[in-house]
């Protein structure tokens, strides 16, 4: 067999396993979309992105502190949501999300041995298609799904660059190729800023590697995305200035707690723990191999990207684990990436034993999925002493109903007093000005006195969020300001409807309307 055949699996066993793959990611996304736990941030970025639909500028006409780029994206879509609530976003989300692992199934196939190729593509299918806990994440309404698109797609164009210095290779190809992938990888920091560190270690890459027609391209493409993602809101003087108050507003919650940060990592391995497993063992094998004389993988990219990808990935896990409080999925866009090294390795002499290795992949991505604690997760409220408080609907039917209730409440209402943001895009309604990121809104105690006092809304709703976080640092407020505003919120309104265990971490929703002129309103 030449070198440059590859042993293939065998046409019915890549069949099957690829049937396999695709089936547990239909069922397990069906669980991500239906059963996945509502989370406060779904509602903002939607809310933010209808906001971005009717003409509002990010970070001077309403406050926002992530990148701008996915409500700029969302906004074209605001009627998915508008029409279908956070079902249809969520559909729309995961969508995203999937062309995302498709482009890291192929960059796998790109970095594997010539060998190994379907091996790699079905592994990485297995890891990222059967992890119930990425699934989840790239299905909610977050920068995630998005920017693990433009992740994949900028190190897939990278791949496409020539193997090495001088490589003959049409200049057309290697420039159209450089500008989309720094176009792509731009893109992805301008959804998460954070991710701009990927534009430092790729640019790195090709300025020590010599390769000055891609860098220039790469340059052109990268510093041309940020001017296009970010440059309007540098030229207009309010705008700069709510963006600069955003990356103040993620400093002042300040602070370094080691055992949350321990723990953020260890859940991080928990929630990929297939993935580490594959990654471990290819690396034994790359380091057997390379004591045993083998000679170099034989791949169509350069050998070098698969180091880039994981220094990539090591530069953005860094940046994030820097954060007073890095929760584990924050390192999500970039799993694909890491998940692509560790099928890539892997697959190194897998086409003796190929069949066996898909087996013990796809084995121990079904198993972690199966004992997720996600599935309890969403199927129970823990439990009171000896009996599981079992839930009785998904937390996402539970919000429709509330919604439908609301709706007959105030039949054709177009606002909502709340800071349960996703009720209100369920709801199709507005909150009031300054409400907009929902119960991590930044509003003074003038403001909320201002609000509470006026009743600006038929219908409010208010869940166990209600006046608890204190923005920025996001403490808990004070608990005597607590009971000022719910008691002037009582002045104002009176109780029609109660729902037990709602929403994140089920708390309690009241529903109430705004009492009648006259029937003990007014201010203190």
């Amino acid at each position: 067999m030449s070198d440059g055949e590859e042993r293939p699996i065998g046409s019915f066993g890549a069949v099957a396993f690829a049937a396999l793959a695709v089936f547990a990611t239909a069922v397990l996304s069906f669980a991500a979309v239906w059963m996945g736990g509502l989370n406060q941030d779904e509602g903002w970025y939607l809310y933010a992105a209808n906001l971005v639909a009717e003409g509002k500028m990010l970070y001077r006409d309403f406050f926002y502190t992530q990148g701008p780029l996915m409500p700029i994206v969302y906004s074209a879509f605001t009627a998915v949501w508008n029409g279908f609530g956070l079902l249809g976003a969520r559909v729309f989300t995961l969508s995203i999300g999937l062309v995302g692992i498709v482009f890291a199934i192929a960059l796998a196939r790109r970095l594997a041995p010539r060998d190994g190729r379907s091996f790699a593509a079905l592994a990485t299918a297995m890891l990222l298609g059967s992890n119930l806990y990425h699934l989840y994440y790239i299905a909610i309404p977050k920068t995630y799904a998005l920017a693990s698109l433009f992740v994949a797609v900028g190190f897939f164009l990278v791949s496409f660059l020539p193997a090495e210095s001088g490589a003959r290779k049409s200049r057309l190809a290697v420039f159209a190729f450089g500008i989309g992938a720094g176009l792509s990888l731009a893109f992805a920091a301008g959804t998460r800023i954070s991710l701009g560190i990927l534009l430092c270690t790729v640019g790195t890459w090709l300025l020590v590697s010599r390769r000055w027609c891609e860098l220039a391209a790469f340059c052109i493409g990268g510093f041309g995305g940020l001017a296009l993602v970010y440059g309007p809101f540098l030229l207009d003087a309010d705008a700069f200035a709510g963006l600069v108050a955003a990356q103040r507003y993620h400093a002042a919650r300040g602070g370094f707690d080691p055992v949350w940060t321990v723990g953020s990592v260890s859940r991080l391995v928990r929630w990929y723990l297939p993935m580490f497993v594959v990654l471990g063992m290819g690396v034994v094998f790359a380091l057997n191999a390379r004591r045993g004389g083998v000679e170099p993988l034989r791949v169509a990219a350069p050998r070098a990207l698969l180091p880039l990808l994981a220094v990539s990935f090591l530069a953005v896990f860094a940046v994030q684990m820097l954060a007073p409080f890095p929760y584990e999925d924050y390192q999500v866009p970039v799993m694909g990436v890491l998940t692509v090294c560790a099928a890539a390795l892997f697959a190194r002499g897998a086409a003796a034993a190929a069949g066996l290795r898909l087996v013990l992949v796809l084995g121990l991505a079904w198993a972690s999925t199966f004992g997720s604690p996600l599935l309890e997760r969403w199927s129970t409220n823990g439990q009171d002493r000896f009996w599981s408080l079992k839930k009785s609907a998904t937390e996402l039917k539970q919000l429709r109903d509330v919604a439908r209730r609301i709706e007959a409440l105030d039949p054709g209402g177009s606002e909502l007093f709340t800071q349960d943001l996703y009720l209100a895009v369920e709801t199709g309604r507005k909150v009031p000005a300054g409400l907009e990121m929902g119960p991590f809104s930044m509003l003074s105690d003038e403001r909320w006195h201002e609000l509470l006092s006026s009743a600006p809304c038929e219908i409010a709703a208010f869940s166990g969020y209600a006046f608890a976080i204190d923005p920025p640092k996001c403490d808990e407020r004070p608990v005597e300001r607590q009971i000022e505003y719910w008691e002037m919120l009582k002045r104002n309104y009176e109780l029609v409807d109660r729902e037990e265990a709602f929403g994140q971490n089920a708390t309690t929703l009241l529903v109430l309307r705004r009492k009648a002129a006259g029937a003990g309103r007014g201010t203190p």
